[in-house]
């Protein structure tokens, strides 16, 4: 298995609201499977393909379009570099092996507008948030 950190955040996205709202919705057994879930023919464990099943569902409900996968993975990362998190910690907290990662940032100006910028009062911040030069 993997270890998994989170935050305790002060909003709709609190991980820990999350599942203690999952416990005690679907109340699964001690011995069970973390995210075991109430099916109408017994508990089960969450599957990707259930996971996907039902936010594919939510998805369309509020007119999102079309969510795939990776969608979320990168919205996580953005999210995080939004937030200041420097991206050789986002690259640690995504698991991400190679710098991928970066291809997502390229229409996201509002992240990469500090790079683009020769304004020294920002040297700090770019020191601690840029990626290492590869090569």
């Amino acid at each position: 298995g993997q270890s998994v950190h989170w935050a305790q955040q002060e909003n709709l996205t609190d991980p820990k609201a999350a599942l203690l709202n999952h416990l005690a919705v679907n109340d699964p057994a001690p011995d069970s499977h973390l995210f075991a879930w109430k099916h109408p023919k017994g508990m089960r464990p969450l599957t990707r393909s259930e996971f996907w099943k039902r936010i594919s569902g939510i998805v369309k409900r509020v007119g999102l379009g079309n969510l795939k996968g990776h969608s979320l993975r990168i919205g996580g990362t953005l999210e995080y570099l939004l937030r200041g998190v420097p991206f050789d910690v986002v690259k640690a907290m995504g698991r991400w092996s190679s710098e991928a990662f970066t291809i997502y940032l390229r229409k996201h100006a509002l992240i990469l507008a500090p790079y683009l910028q020769e304004s020294p009062t920002l040297e700090p911040f770019t020191r601690y948030t840029m990626p290492p030069p590869t090569g």
